[in-house]
């Protein structure tokens, strides 16, 4: 039975994971045959978003602490991630991943990387064990590989951005996904582009998939 590391970046679209994102992934895995093992960094969240007013609020949040409301208490710290014990990595997305796990929402071009997401995700990269990146996520995938070919949906600015730092950006439509057999990356746009969570799962749907199909 194959087993997948999924990396939270928080709890809630605007400022943590993307909720319904990280549960049809968690679902899909299962779905599939396979276990899997959430894991957050242990870190203060760039800030906390009220979700029903979109404003910000002045309390502050842990990542891990935040995204165990999702695994419900099942989670690790990130610097507990063996990636030996895993076959698969998967990372949904929520403005989460591009706040806490790297800095790209505040930075663009010039974003930098948490370095402890850094060190695992480049553990799954040098043992050529298959990766899966959801709607914003990707913004990780041009520090972890030197050149890979990936998709957040259509956005030309995002794209643009993404490009600079070193990746090579696909159009992709909701329902589909950007494979890169040579890195054994698996890309889909879910919230970049869905309108509902119907369209959402067709791509999260395919990602776990494709990624659980590489190994």
């Amino acid at each position: 039975m194959k087993k997948v590391a999924v990396l939270l970046a928080g709890n809630g679209v605007y400022d943590g994971a993307e909720i319904n994102e990280a549960i049809l992934t968690l679902l899909h895995i299962a779905k599939n045959g396979a276990t899997y093992q959430c894991f957050a960094p242990d870190i203060e969240q760039l800030h906390t978003i009220n979700h029903l007013t979109g404003e910000e609020m002045s309390e502050k949040r842990n990542v891990l602490v935040e995204a165990a409301r999702i695994a419900r208490g099942d989670i690790k710290a990130l610097n507990h991630l063996n990636s030996d014990q895993f076959d698969a990595l998967i990372v949904p997305g929520g403005f989460g991943a591009a706040k806490n796990l790297c800095d790209f929402a505040v930075n663009g071009a010039q974003a930098t990387i948490n370095n402890d997401v850094l060190n695992a995700c480049k553990k799954f990269a040098n043992a050529n064990k298959p990766a899966g990146y959801m709607c914003i996520a990707p913004a990780l995938i041009p520090f972890i590989y030197d050149e890979a070919k990936i998709t957040i949906g259509n956005d030309k600015d995002t794209a643009a951005a993404l490009t600079k730092l070193g990746a090579t950006h696909l159009n992709c439509d909701v329902d589909d996904v950007v494979i890169d057999h040579h890195n054994k990356i698996v890309t889909t746009p879910a919230y970049m582009l869905a309108q509902s969570i119907v369209e959402a799962d067709a791509g999260i749907e395919k990602l776990v998939k494709s990624v659980l199909a590489l190994n």
